[in-house]
């Protein structure tokens, strides 16, 4: 409640200030934006294709772990001390190796990021530079993003730029 506060302050200062000084405001809403390109939307269906595949992949890893736990469980009584403990060390290596696997797919600089920075980072580069010339060319000061989190109490749509940026990329709108 207390950051909601301050994030309302902020922005009505910015109103203040804005209309003290003659700045202009403007706002995007990023999620229409990119709604409505081709090629995000085939992007993202890509990205979820690849998520898919990878996890079905990862889901197998850790199934073969399990196999080899529950093949283990059944031939403890029968294994020696020093076979029980080998068995075991190759579960857990598994395992490790599963969970690498996992981490290099899923990881914070796995395929998927590295796969998703490929796909999305150049539209989303397009999106800013038609939204820089918005700004550079109706003067604007700022413009929020309405999709960011953003708290915006109250719009205008008159002050709504998302449909001019679709403009700037060649995108028609419907």
């Amino acid at each position: 409640m207390i950051m909601i506060k301050k994030a309302f302050l902020l922005i009505a200062l910015l109103f203040t200030l804005g209309t003290s000084y003659g700045q202009k405001f403007a706002y995007v809403d990023t999620d229409f934006i990119m709604d409505k390109i081709p090629a995000y939307k085939e992007a993202q269906e890509k990205l979820n294709q690849l998520s898919i595949e990878w996890q079905i992949d990862v889901e197998a890893k850790f199934k073969e772990v399990e196999k080899m736990y529950q093949s283990f469980q059944v031939e403890e009584v029968l294994l020696s001390e020093s076979m029980k403990a080998k068995k075991e060390e190759e579960i857990i290596k598994k395992e490790e190796e599963a969970r690498a696997y996992q981490k290099s797919i899923f990881g914070v600089d796995g395929k998927l990021f590295k796969k998703r920075q490929e796909l999305i980072k150049p539209i989303q580069e397009d999106v800013y530079r038609a939204i820089k010339e918005i700004a550079t060319q109706g003067s604007y000061a700022i413009i929020f993003d309405k999709a960011s989190g953003a708290t915006m109490l109250y719009t205008s749509s008159k002050y709504n730029k998302s449909k001019q940026v679709l403009k700037n990329l060649n995108l028609e709108y419907k």
